[in-house]
């Protein structure tokens, strides 16, 4: 009886979380669930909560880039993010004119290749601390941890934090952020 309560358990097991020592799933990201299948821009066009992001992704004709095999590392700010930026910045920066600014501060929020909390943990612990890593931009951006999670820091000295890290894309990874950082 034992016996087969325990390869019940196992076949459960194994139903719903995959082949024993599989990868976790991704989690829900914007209402929405995000596939390790599918492409940064795929996904983040199905997030309620990134519908500005993509809007500037566009804007920037970054598209074609970030649906590419990367792999890349996206801190992703959320609507709320850009909501945060003076009033009209948004606004401004997705018009044609000013493609370049915009550019510049969407690749401020990537870097070359995959680069997962665990990746910014490692490098914080054996630099003292801070993690620094170099933006696509040219940049560089900086993570130290704070209240139980990681905080982002951009060029200018203001802070974000890493409200949903390790979104595992088939071309990198994403990590949700509450600030839009400028370099």
């Amino acid at each position: 009886m034992t016996l087969m309560i325990r390869g019940a358990m196992m076949a459960v097991a194994l139903t719903v979380g995959g082949a024993a020592g599989a990868a976790p799933r991704n989690p829900m990201v914007g209402g929405a669930a995000m596939y390790p299948t599918k492409t940064i821009v795929e996904n983040a066009s199905q997030s309620k909560d990134h519908t500005t992001l993509v809007a500037a992704v566009k804007a920037a004709g970054l598209v074609d880039t970030l649906s590419g095999p990367g792999p890349f590392t996206v801190f992703a700010p959320t609507n709320a993010a850009f909501a945060k930026l003076p009033a009209g910045t948004v606004d401004t920066l997705v018009q044609p004119e000013n493609k370049d600014k915009l550019t510049s501060i969407l690749t401020y929020h990537v870097i070359p290749g995959r680069i997962t909390a665990r990746d910014i943990a490692a490098k914080a612990k054996a630099n003292g601390g801070t993690a620094t890593y170099t933006t696509v931009q040219g940049e560089p951006i900086m993570f130290k941890k704070a209240m139980g999670g990681w905080a982002i820091m951009d060029g200018k000295g203001d802070t974000g934090r890493i409200t949903t890290a390790d979104v595992m894309q088939s071309n990198g990874v994403v990590h949700v952020i509450d600030t839009v950082m400028m370099p």
